[in-house]
């Protein structure tokens, strides 16, 4: 059930654009657990120099300049096509899942790793929650943020659905509604996860 060892809960946070990982694992982080953002070391695995930043540059080279990575530029290309995502993955996620691993392996508590896609092979035991919310609610809340509504719209309708996120977690916190909600489903699951 996610746990590595007696005191340890390894979580799974995943869920896509807007649904409200990052809020969620706020609450973990109040409850003492450490959070790793997988988009995070995403964006260090195609800093400059680094070799997934080559890579992306021979395949997509509109989306490199100077060497540096433009993110919203390769996102419109790989987000439009599903072959291109899976080409991207097949690039960024073995470094992904290496630097996951080596931070879990410096934490002796709790750890969550916020993760935006279902694809990202990680080893050991993981109990898996997904975050989902209504396709409307996702949308207006990532424009809020500053995304280009069209760019949005793409990015969710290639993104797996709520059924489908179900599916792969051990249990579903829905954001769709009040915040007092939420705020109980997450730490019910806290509950659960520690016991």
């Amino acid at each position: 059930m996610g746990l590595d060892g007696p005191n340890a809960a390894h979580v799974l946070l995943g869920g896509g654009i807007g649904a409200g990982k990052s809020t969620v694992a706020e609450i973990f982080v109040q409850d003492g657990f450490h959070v790793i953002d997988a988009d995070e070391i995403g964006a260090e695995i195609l800093g400059p120099g680094a070799d997934a930043t080559r890579l992306v540059a021979q395949q997509w080279p509109a989306a490199v300049s100077n060497g540096i990575v433009n993110r919203r530029a390769l996102a419109q290309i790989v987000f439009a096509d599903e072959d291109e995502l899976r080409q991207l993955e097949s690039i960024t996620h073995p470094g992904i899942a290496a630097e996951i691993a080596r931070r879990v392996a410096e934490r002796s508590g709790d750890v969550v790793v916020e993760i935006p896609l279902q694809h990202l092979v990680l080893s050991g035991n993981w109990f898996k929650i997904a975050v989902v919310a209504e396709e409307e609610i996702r949308i207006a809340r990532a424009v809020a943020r500053g995304g280009d509504i069209s760019d949005v719209r793409r990015r969710v309708s290639s993104q797996v659905s709520n059924e489908e996120w179900a599916d792969w977690s051990d249990t579903v916190i829905d954001n769709s509604g009040a915040w007092a909600e939420t705020l109980s489903a997450v730490r019910a699951v806290i509950d659960e996860v520690r016991k």
